[in-house]
């Protein structure tokens, strides 16, 4: 199964979306179809030995939407004969979302158009260069697409203004019969109010006739269907009485204010809805459009497309970092705030991993390239938010069954009301029977329902990527506030997963010769390859810096146990307490000791000097600074901790009580982990798991809620349902608190949305409410949804 996202425009409420998933749905090989009205996307599974990008999107585009489509300019070098051109389109028309491309030999161009979203043009390039030909991207290529919404705005508000002009002298005479303004004769004459009613009608809300058009040819209907019906009600009762019933009180100001208050509420909220993404535009303006790469001893600039893996770039103080790569020299300090919601620069040296996007500090810095494109950091953090801001919340779920039949509805309640007011309310009253229907469908919005979810969950997952949170999808933001119970992976999550030397005791035999032991304990150590003899190393070298080493001879290796050697003629042991009185070693005198340090949780190394005891070492993973204070959050925040670790029970159990877990899982296989979640959630426990390694993707994977810390594993934070991009455990607090203001905000929304209409429709049934008046509460009644919506933006979590 492949999974692909497909922009759609077009869409102007829940109905029309609940149309297009019906649609693709039906395709053959299409598993499911989830469309976001306010992402204005659709994300869709699908079988690709049974259909293809293109056929979705024609599937959109015969519904009457349309799909947005990028165009770019390629430049190819290699190329002889319309053979090449021939192999050149034919691959890239094998590409998944290429639409169409016209290769032309004589300039050595390809313009290729594509779906928007499905490829990107370093896709395209690569798949040229595949086929045997050198490909770059034109810089005078036109990303149409990129100026898409800016244009959309534009055309709204151009058709707002142009309304708003034909309506104003409505609004004028309005006043005038309010204030007894006496008004030039001729603006209140019927051919007047013709010419300034059918412009706004036919011109100004065209689309709204495109729109029910498109819906009632495919068997359904939307807010399109309400709009010109309602608006042609006014406006061909007012044609017909001024041509058959002289002297009738006309309504065309009741058409034109309509259709420009609503235009007006769909200006609005096409502000509002942009705000909503801005978490991702911003993302996306991180990237960097060019980079200095080392070509021959000099620092050429080139576009960040044609960086490849290998290539070293330079970057100068106060540059963002073109990609993701490594430091092979220089220092600095680096801005990685805008990736990690971190505020305090990271030193960064010769063989550090740097992310592109973050902001070189004070020196320059030349970085081996290593992820480029849609595998980069950026890039990827970009894809998941993007794939959580299209998904949808079960809660949702209400919303759309009310849509999918809520216009119908209308339809008939209006009907009604038309025969209940003509015939029985105010027997033969054509114009109210009439005003009042309009009422009726213009009051209701099913808009605010589409809308209600999806504004929630972007604002709410791009807030969580500001503060360095990945949330996969609105289904994992809305179960993280149900969670009771979070169980903590030790190595690498609670602790550092990286051993220290924390103790190196000289026994008393040895205290006037500490610095001859320590060299010995150096050179002894200095040809494994153990983590935990490597951590003896680089605790002893941070020690005395200006120790000298010495070469071990006869090294041997006893796996599992510890190691021989001589230096300077001593035989030198060093390993377990086991091993040493193996071989004859007496620890009697420091057996105290090494119990304290075991039972703390400390691995002990024991060294010996031609079969005396000359030394003990206490080496452990060390506590995260911020695990206590994190973990301590949570419990006041009512979850239930747990640790899960696979050292033995004392170890266990002596990390456990530095951070103030009281319940602990000791001695569990990594694939007895997944086992131990089940068995909580089986206690009816909602649980969360939290980790970092291969060995906790099952149990991620298996938890309600699985998160993973960002400096860990890839695998790790595949399985997971949320990634800590900085790997602090204070931010596990911050998104249970997001989750719930979150949840709190789509109930509002979706309260308002469905009290709205409740109350509404059957104001407008009796006879209350101006179908004006209705037409402007229906227009901001989307606003305030999404404006409500927004305000996630500004809660201090």
């Amino acid at each position: 199964m492949n999974k692909t996202t497909l922009k759609i425009k077009g869409m102007s409420c829940a109905a029309c979306a609940a149309r297009i998933e019906k649609g693709i749905n039906e395709l053959p090989g299409v598993k499911e179809a989830r469309v976001n009205l306010a992402m204005e996307n659709a994300t869709i599974e699908y079988d690709p030995g049974l259909t293809r990008v293109i056929e979705l999107a024609e599937k959109v585009e015969k519904l009457g939407y349309s799909v947005p489509v990028e165009k770019i300019q390629l430049e190819i070098e290699g190329m002889s004969c319309a053979a090449c051109v021939g192999r050149v389109e034919k691959n890239l028309l094998k590409k998944p979302g290429v639409k169409e491309t016209s290769v032309n030999l004589a300039t050595g161009t390809a313009a290729v158009s594509y779906w928007e979203g499905q490829v990107s043009p370093g896709d395209l390039v690569e798949t040229i260069v595949k086929t045997g030909y050198n490909a770059r991207l034109l810089d005078n290529r036109s990303h149409e697409v990129l100026a898409g919404e800016k244009s959309e705005m534009q055309q709204r508000r151009y058709w707002l203004v142009f309304a708003a002009i034909f309506t104003l002298p409505f609004v004028i005479m309005m006043l005038g019969a309010v204030t007894g303004i006496k008004l030039p004769g001729w603006l209140h004459a019927p051919l007047t109010q013709v010419i300034l009613a059918t412009p706004v009608q036919f011109l100004a809300g065209a689309a709204f006739y495109r729109g029910a058009y498109h819906a009632l040819r495919n068997g359904s209907a939307n807010m399109d269907v309400l709009v010109a019906l309602g608006t042609s009600v006014a406006y061909f009762y007012s044609l017909g009485a001024l041509f058959l019933l002289p002297g009738s009180h006309l309504f065309f100001e009741v058409s034109a204010m309509l259709i420009t208050f609503i235009l007006l509420g769909k200006y609005l909220e096409s502000i509002a809805k942009g705000r909503t993404s801005e978490a991702i535009k911003k993302l996306m303006g991180l990237q960097p459009r060019t980079a200095r790469v080392m070509q021959g001893g000099n620092e050429i600039e080139i576009p960040v497309v044609e960086v490849v893996p290998k290539d070293i770039v330079v970057v100068h103080p106060g540059e963002r970092i073109p990609t993701d790569g490594k430091v092979v020299e220089g220092y600095s300090a680096v801005d990685e705030s805008m990736l990690t919601g971190e505020s305090l620069p990271v030193d960064k040296n010769a063989g550090d991993e740097v992310t592109g996007a973050t902001v070189n500090g004070f020196g320059v810095l030349k970085i081996e390239v290593t992820r480029v494109g849609e595998e980069s950091v950026l890039a990827q953090i970009i894809r998941v938010v993007q794939e959580a801001q299209g998904s949808k919340a079960p809660i949702q779920r209400l919303a759309d069954q009310v849509a999918s039949y809520f216009v119908p509805v209308v339809i008939t309640i209006a009907v009604a009301a038309f025969i209940y007011w003509f015939w029985w309310g105010d027997s033969g009253n054509l114009p109210r029977a009439l005003l009042n229907t309009t009422a009726v469908l213009v009051i209701a919005c099913p808009c605010a329902m589409g809308l209600a979810t999806p504004t929630s969950i972007m604002v709410g997952t791009g807030r969580g990527a500001e503060l360095g949170i990945l949330i996969r999808g609105g289904e994992h933001l809305e179960k993280t506030h149900k969670i009771n119970t979070i169980v903590f992976d030790k190595t690498g999550t609670i602790t550092r997963g990286e051993p220290k030397l924390t103790k190196l005791l000289i026994s008393d035999k040895y205290k006037n010769r500490e610095r001859e032991i320590v060299t010995l304990l150096a050179g002894a150590e200095k040809n494994s390859e153990h983590p935990v003899a490597r951590a003896i190393i680089q605790g002893i070298m941070q020690r005395t810096p200006d120790l000298q080493t010495l070469q071990p001879e006869d090294f041997r290796a006893v796996p599992g146990k510890g190691i021989t050697c001589r230096i300077n003629s001593k035989v030198i042991l060093v390993g377990s307490r086991r091993f040493l009185q193996d071989n004859k070693v007496e620890t009697d005198s420091m057996n105290q000791v090494i119990d304290e340090m075991e039972t703390a949780g400390e691995t002990t190394v024991l060294m010996a000097v031609d079969g005396r005891l000359a030394a003990v070492a206490g080496v452990a993973d060390t506590v995260k600074e911020n695990s206590q204070a994190a973990i301590q959050e949570l419990k006041n925040l009512g979850l239930e901790v747990w640790m899960i670790s696979g050292d033995n029970l004392s170890t266990a159990k002596a990390i456990a009580a530095e951070v103030g877990i009281d319940n602990v899982l000791a001695e569990v296989l990594p694939e007895d982990k997944a086992n131990e979640i089940e068995r909580l959630k089986a206690a009816g426990k909602v649980v969360a798991m939290v980790g970092d390694g291969i060995n906790d993707a099952p149990a991620l994977a298996t938890a309600d809620i699985g998160i993973a810390m960002g400096t860990g594993t890839d695998i790790a934070m595949e399985a997971a349902d949320i990634t800590l991009i900085h790997g602090d455990l204070g931010k596990i607090a911050t998104t249970l608190k997001l989750s719930k203001v979150t949840i709190r905000n789509i109930k509002q929304n979706l309260f308002w949305a469905f009290i709205y209409n409740i109350i509404g429709i059957p104001v407008a049934v009796a006879g209350l409410l101006n179908p004006v008046v209705a037409g402007a509460a229906m227009a901001f009644s989307s606003v305030s949804v999404v404006t409500n919506a927004l305000r996630l933006k500004r809660i201090k979590i």
